[in-house]
């Protein structure tokens, strides 16, 4: 039976991966901070589907995270078949007006822990000539996002870092995958500090997460680069820089995401 290891598990699309994988009778690794949720979630997908669940606390920002999840991952005698790289958050506003810390911690959870965590268990997946790493990224990595702007960047990043590695590694049987979902139903946008009007409009064009989470797994057993999951909207947000110039990008989402800061 394989195993699949799950970052920021406790909650939105990262406990949908969850409740998929078990019901495909996957064993899971689940890794986030709040233990009570975790506990939960194992309990119940333990109880529900007769698989083997471990759960890992952890706080992926602190600096040997990914060193400590490997090594309690060894220590336990796991195999990781499946990496999901999920855990992230947001954070809406003017760059120069929102806490420095804040960013740095959200580079360091978006972009520097997937990249620990996949160099810790891509060598062993290369070895066996098998196995799978889904990136969580962001229809936001397509273009720069005024207002968005850290965010933005660092799923830009997890985007272009899992189509290079889906190419390093697809002859040793390892297929990467990026999934670039627009607005879900999680707590994204509140969690984000999102404006109540923008964070309205989201929620009117919401991609349920199972629906998500669904066609993610259906791009990697297709050997897919990218997924773009949910309704023709997100598919238009990915394409814009196809047919407006960088500028009139620039300009639209600073209209769009800037109207709130507007009326300060």
């Amino acid at each position: 039976m394989a195993t699949a290891l799950i970052t920021g598990a406790s909650a939105g699309i990262g406990a949908v991966f969850a409740q998929e994988l078990a019901a495909r009778q996957t064993n899971l690794v689940l890794v986030a901070r709040s233990e009570a949720k975790l506990q939960q979630l194992a309990q119940q997908l333990q109880e529900q589907y007769k698989i083997q669940v471990d759960f890992l606390i952890q706080d992926l920002t602190e600096a040997t995270a990914a060193t400590d999840v490997f090594d309690a991952v060894t220590e336990k005698g796991l195999t990781i078949d499946l990496l999901i790289n999920n855990a992230g958050f947001g954070e809406y506003g003017s760059f120069a007006e929102l806490d420095g810390e804040q960013q740095l911690k959200m580079i360091q959870l978006n972009i520097l822990a997937s990249v620990a965590l996949t160099h810790k268990f891509l060598p062993g997946m290369r070895q066996r000539r098998n196995g799978g790493i889904i990136n969580m990224s962001s229809v936001a990595a397509f273009q720069p996002m005024p207002y968005f702007s850290v965010y933005a960047a660092t799923k830009a990043f997890v985007l272009s870092f899992s189509e290079a590695l889906a190419a390093e590694n697809k002859s040793y049987g390892v297929h990467v995958l990026a999934v670039c979902p627009g607005p879900t139903d999680t707590n994204f946008f509140q969690e984000a500090d999102f404006p109540s009007m923008l964070a309205d409009v989201a929620a009117q064009n919401y991609t349920p997460s199972e629906v998500v989470v669904r066609e993610a797994l259906k791009g990697l057993e297709n050997k897919q680069t990218t997924v773009v999951p949910g309704a023709l909207g997100n598919q238009l947000i990915a394409n814009l820089p196809r047919f407006l110039p960088r500028e009139g990008v620039l300009s639209l989402w600073k209209n769009i995401l800037g109207a709130s800061e507007r009326k300060k």
